[in-house]
């Protein structure tokens, strides 16, 4: 099923009209009580779509390109603040963090070679950056920015390609992992001293962490190895490996249930969403159909209801009723109902759905 755009759309279209400047909001959404944004990374479209997760459906597109930046700006992932002021999307292509705010005008900036992953930290003014996995040899070092100013300075974590970020330990834990090598940097954001740890095997690609709510797991998915690799860090920081989960090829950005009792992530190179029972660490479902085709980012409603599954759909697998079949297609985020794990709706957005961002919770 296609999800429409909502009213403030223009009429007949799957996506709201761009906006450089204040998107349109529902009537019903006030400052005390607004609707929850889902905020989509389109990659080679760069825009970012927006998206009202009651409705279900596409409220803005924040066209890039009419704010200055280049068609090859490269959006690629989104963090939001905790009460929904403000968002921020890295650039891979124009080498930028950008600043918005909640009514989708550009605030701020910050520049940093090739950005990628962002990590919110929501119990300070914090936002962390790792390196794009399109930068073949970025820095040795991640980005942290103080949100207020977009001031940044740089963090050495003496690995080539630092690409998976995650915040615990309420702020004062940084973790990082390098895309050459299965190489994991421990930071404390107060020293900013570092412990550097390996996890053994084959090289897995390290491709992004979560953290579960309680704060006694780390997990990350190997792109290479088709593993999910889980650690504890309830009693120390350091990492310590526990178990690889064999979980289909490619396992992208992962992310906890709010209570912790299942991970969700999408396999990009199988078309599916596997959900992990993390009592017993094993897989419990996975999830295909209509709408999954390259999935990428993740997010869920703030009440746990719903996942949501970006997919970058860039061999056009999956193609909309009455569209030309080719890889010309745009984007999907698709709904899943988290009860049943079964897909509700399929939302168009802009070409190479990547990154999804919504309120920040919390976390260890």
């Amino acid at each position: 099923m296609l999800a429409a755009a909502c009213a403030s759309a223009s009429a007949g279209s799957a996506a709201a009209a761009p906006v450089s400047a204040a998107a349109q909001e529902p009537a019903a959404s006030t400052p005390e009580a607004p609707a929850p944004w889902l905020y989509v990374a389109n990659q080679v479209s760069a825009t970012v779509s927006v998206i009202d997760m009651q409705a279900d459906c596409v409220v803005a597109t924040v066209d890039l390109q009419a704010l200055g930046f280049t068609s090859n700006a490269k959006p690629h992932h989104v963090a939001v603040e905790p009460d929904g002021s403000y968002w921020y999307v890295s650039l891979i292509g124009d080498s930028r963090v950008l600043k918005f705010s909640r009514d989708n005008e550009l605030v701020g900036q910050a520049e940093f070679t090739a950005p990628g992953m962002l990590a919110m930290d929501p119990f300070s003014d914090r936002l962390f950056v790792g390196r794009s996995m399109m930068a073949v040899n970025p820095p040795q070092r991640i980005g942290r920015i103080e949100r207020t100013s977009m001031a940044i300075e740089e963090l050495d974590v003496f690995f080539a390609r630092p690409h998976a970020l995650a915040v615990a330990y309420e702020g004062a834990t940084v973790y990082s992992a390098s895309l050459a090598d299965n190489s994991i940097a421990t930071l404390d954001v107060e020293t900013e001293d570092v412990e550097l740890s390996r996890v053994e095997g084959p090289t897995h690609t390290l491709v992004q962490f979560a953290v579960s709510p309680d704060g006694r797991w780390l997990v990350a998915g190997g792109e290479l190895s088709s593993q999910l690799l889980v650690f504890a860090i309830g009693d120390d920081p350091v990492p310590d490996f526990r178990a690889a989960i064999d979980v289909g090829p490619a396992p992208w950005h992962p992310m906890f249930s709010p209570d912790g009792a299942t991970l969700w992530f999408g396999n990009r190179l199988a078309n599916t969403v596997t959900v992990v029972d993390t009592q017993s660490w094993t897989v419990a479902s996975v999830i295909t159909g209509h709408g999954l085709a390259e999935p990428h980012g993740i997010a869920m409603s703030p009440d746990g209801s719903k996942v949501y599954v970006s997919s970058r759909n860039l061999k056009g697998e999956y193609v909309p009723e009455g569209a030309a079949a080719g890889p010309e297609q745009n984007g999907t985020v698709v709904v899943i109902d988290a009860a049943t794990r079964q897909i509700e709706k399929v939302i168009q957005v802009g070409r190479y759905a990547a990154g999804l961002g919504t309120a920040a919770r919390p976390q260890g």
